[in-house]
């Protein structure tokens, strides 16, 4: 018997999941006022600020699928960065729809952990977001995944899979638009938008799709992290990426990603560039 619209649960990495909607149904709104994407755009990109990029590169950089951001070539190493997170990536394909990477499994990343050793989810949420962090190196585990980033879009859209290669699921990573750049190093940089929408593998056509850490978007505005019109922003965000391509299955859904594999050289760990 499959879960009641409403279901909670705590996801693979411990945050909590509410079941709100299925595949081909109409969506019930997250309460984003029915703020168009423009708008909700406008109030997350001040999030996206030289404050959280210490790479010079940010200062420079440009949107993602305008004229001057130009495309990575297939096979090229990339990195990733979210603000004081860095994962290195090497480029499936990238063209006018978006950029398509593969992070193979031991690839090397950085990482903001807190500085007393706790495990971010282990600290209550009225202190997680305030408290000392580090930057660590430490690497992608578990089986490799592929993430498509949609130019001007403020999500990317991760295929998870097991070990042995069959489809978990498709996680729906709110973001910052991707802006393109990097001084030294080649890449993309965005910002985390804390919510997520997980859509089950289960199902074909209807599966089930989650919202994830509705509870830490609150936190972050009680601690000053986000204002409350950012955080309506964010659930606008999630309304627009449901309708937009996950209800009706759109792309990059309808493109076969989720039984994508990458040959022996793509697969190869990915290791982070000698100067940082």
């Amino acid at each position: 018997m499959r879960l009641p619209l409403g279901s909670t649960d705590l996801s693979a990495s411990g945050g909590t999941v509410t079941l709100v909607g299925r595949r081909g149904d109409a969506w019930q709104s997250l309460d984003g006022a029915g703020m168009a994407l423009e708008r909700a755009i406008d109030a997350v990109e001040a999030l996206s600020s030289s404050d959280v990029h210490a790479e010079p590169g940010f200062a420079t950089s440009v949107p993602s699928g305008s004229a001057q951001a130009g495309f990575f070539s297939a096979g090229e190493q990339i990195l990733w960065r979210y603000g004081r997170f860095t994962e290195s990536a090497r480029v499936v394909r990238d063209d006018a729809r978006g950029l398509v990477v593969w992070i193979p499994s031991g690839s090397e990343r950085l990482e903001s952990v807190p500085a007393d050793g706790r495990r971010t989810r282990d600290i209550p949420l009225h202190e997680r977001f305030g408290v000392p962090t580090v930057t660590r190196q430490s690497t992608w585990t578990g089986p490799g995944v592929l993430r498509v980033a949609p130019s001007g879009k403020p999500w990317s859209v991760w295929f998870f899979r097991d070990a042995h290669a069959v489809p978990q699921g498709a996680y729906v990573n709110l973001e910052v638009p991707h802006r393109r750049g990097g001084a030294v190093h080649p890449g993309i940089f965005s910002r985390d938008l804390v919510l997520d929408l997980w859509i089950d593998a289960g199902h074909p056509g209807s599966e089930d799709i989650w919202l994830k850490d509705a509870d830490e978007l609150e936190a972050v505005v009680r601690q000053g992290r986000f204002t409350p019109a950012q955080a309506d922003a964010v659930r606008a965000i999630a309304d627009h990426a449901a309708r937009e391509f996950i209800v009706d299955g759109r792309w990059p859904l309808d493109e076969g990603w989720e039984r994508w594999s990458p040959d022996a050289a793509m697969d190869e760990p990915v290791a982070l560039p000698a100067i940082r």
